[in-house]
């Protein structure tokens, strides 16, 4: 053990990735420790390098700068003492529920009687108990899970790492094992020193760590950390819970940047360019009818949450696109509609779709397409083209979703058009000729 107490610690890591001439910062400049006998959760959008880090952490990827310290001593190679429990359940279906446990045990060289015996006793602990024969395929997702939870818990690890565990599994399901998984914690009935849980789920976090790492995204790094000292079980409709979760939303929503922070730079030119996040207007629409019709046009994000039926990932995204396009501000956890987007809540289609044209054409990215096209033989383009343009910023995965986002909101408000016959976009005005 470490002489300050930790059973690990990340120091100024960094993960840059490079292709020819372009390179892309994953993560930049992470510090962070787990105690002993801590349940830490990292908590941060789709995008911000959390399964990155859990990966560098357990030592199955190098970083690019920066060092690992388990027990004190930099890591090299897989973290033996560290196992990691996946979203996608990763079992083998050619092989029992046993047998899939006693695959890690086999792995480390455990005999053929302890290794069966230590798996039934866990199958036994995570409620697997008369499954011991069935395949994968027998059973449902939140028990495929459980399997892998046991097969984790198998090699008997000091730090039990999960990457975003149960955002695979339906609403109730992945309630059930998240009380399941926090009752075999909070009573010994696991042998692990430590928990460390990937999430962008914010209630899930408040529900479940005893501390919890803020991260942000482009590029990924850690913004803030807040202590949950609240004893388990923990009551979600609770003033003190319902506090915790308020506070979150704050670190993550932020606040709202004055206009040139807010909206970044067009690809190509110095700065920072702000990636579009992937929503529909329709989302759009229906969160900014729903806030409007709130006194003062004034809503808690942590309210927002239930009562629109998404994640807190996706709500987030709203709220940024919300900000991005001037109708509403993200202040202390609350949002509030500004003028226009009270206008647009309450406007015709059509009203709607020429506000919504008006305030995109702000957006350096999007304002960069038009130029592009307006430029271009005809004023159209290629797919492929636009998108090899936008590797140039964005890795390949991002850079598609962001040219189908921007092709997607300017369809919405009839200011380009795009043929899927010949894979090309063009300016709306020429469809008309």
């Amino acid at each position: 053990m470490s002489t300050n107490g930790y059973l690990l610690e990340v120091r100024h890591v960094q993960q840059i990735y490079r292709s020819g001439s372009r390179q892309f910062v994953a993560l930049q400049d992470v510090n962070l420790a787990v105690k002993d006998g801590e349940f830490l959760c990292l908590l941060g959008p789709s995008g911000c390098g959390k399964s990155t880090l859990l990966r560098i952490i357990t030592g199955l990827q190098q970083p690019t700068e920066g060092v690992v310290l388990y027990r004190g001593q930099p890591l090299r190679g897989v973290n033996p003492h560290a196992t990691i429990v996946f979203q996608t359940f990763a079992l083998f279906p050619w092989l029992t529920v046993i047998e899939n446990v006693e695959v890690a045990l086999k792995a480390r060289g455990v005999p053929p009687k302890l290794r069966t015996a230590r798996a039934m006793d866990l199958l036994d602990r995570v409620g697997l108990d008369g499954f011991e024969i069935a395949y994968p395929r027998e059973l449902s997702g939140g028990m495929r899970q459980k399997v892998g939870f046991a097969r984790a818990m198998a090699v008997e690890p000091e730090l039990l790492c999960l990457d975003e565990p149960f955002s695979a599994l339906d609403v109730l399901s992945a309630e059930a094992l998240r009380g399941e998984l926090l009752e075999l914690w909070t009573e010994g009935k696991i042998p692990t020193r430590a928990i460390l849980m990937v999430t962008h789920n914010i209630e899930e976090a408040v529900f479940m760590a005893d501390r919890i790492v803020v991260m942000e995204k482009d590029p990924g790094r850690v913004v803030a950390e807040m202590t949950v000292d609240l004893p388990h079980p923990r009551q979600r409709r609770s003033p003190e819970f319902l506090e915790r979760v308020d506070e979150v939303y704050g670190l993550l929503a932020g606040q709202t940047e004055p206009e040139h922070v807010e909206l970044g730079v067009a690809p190509g030119e110095p700065g920072r360019i702000r990636a579009l996040p992937p929503i529909t207007i329709n989302d759009l629409a229906g969160l900014l009818e729903h806030v409007a019709e709130m006194p003062d046009h004034r809503h808690d994000l942590y309210r927002l949450a239930e009562e629109l039926r998404v994640d807190s990932d996706h709500l987030l995204r709203l709220t940024e696109v919300a900000e991005l396009l001037g109708f509403a501000t993200i202040g202390k956890g609350d949002i509030v509609l500004t003028p226009l987007g009270e206008t647009f809540a309450e406007a015709s289609i059509l009203a709607r779709k020429e506000i919504f044209a008006t305030r995109i054409r702000r957006l350096p990215m999007f304002r960069w397409l038009l130029s592009l096209l307006n430029v271009a033989e005809g004023r159209r383009l290629k797919w492929d083209i636009v998108l090899r343009a936008l590797e140039l910023e964005f890795p390949p995965d991002e850079a598609e979703q962001q040219l189908e986002t921007v092709v997607n909101w300017g369809r919405y408000a009839e200011v380009i058009a795009y043929d899927d016959a010949t894979e090309t976009i063009f300016l709306e005005e020429m469809g008309r000729g």
